[in-house]
């Protein structure tokens, strides 16, 4: 059968479909159940703003047919993988190339994003000479 999503809504969320009501800490909650906290916003704007305020920082998403609206979320957001008209369901190292996926990260430096073992791999330069020396 279908697993039912539990819907945990803002206000304006509650007066367009059926849920229950949201608590602040929500947004700012990872689930990891078929749970969704759903927030509406006026604009791509507040929309950004809101992921900025509660975002991991992992995968977002926006539905629209407006490319100017789809060119600020790209910019604005700041998370390992960004989506236009996509699912997020993608974040995942066989799917972006990466073979095997080992982790993921949502730091930004070495690696973000899903990780395969080159991302989990480090280097050694190993430098050998006989008084070589660098020239200014």
């Amino acid at each position: 059968g279908i697993t039912p999503v539990e819907l945990h809504l803002d206000a304006r969320a509650a007066a367009i479909i059926d849920g229950v009501p949201a608590a602040p800490q929500d947004f700012d909650t990872e689930f990891l159940d078929y749970i969704l906290a759903v927030k509406v916003v006026d604009s791509v704007e507040e929309a950004i703003a809101h992921i900025l305020a509660h975002s991991t920082h992992h995968s977002e998403a926006i539905v629209t047919e407006n490319d100017a609206n789809a060119e600020k979320f790209v910019n604005g957001v700041d998370s390992a993988a960004v989506y236009v008209n996509v699912s997020t369901r993608f974040t995942d190292g066989g799917e972006f190339g990466l073979g095997c996926e080992m982790g993921i990260s949502t730091q930004k430096l070495h690696a973000r994003g899903p990780m395969g073992l080159p991302e989990l791999t480090t280097y050694k330069y190993i430098v050998s000479g006989d008084g070589q020396i660098r020239q200014p």
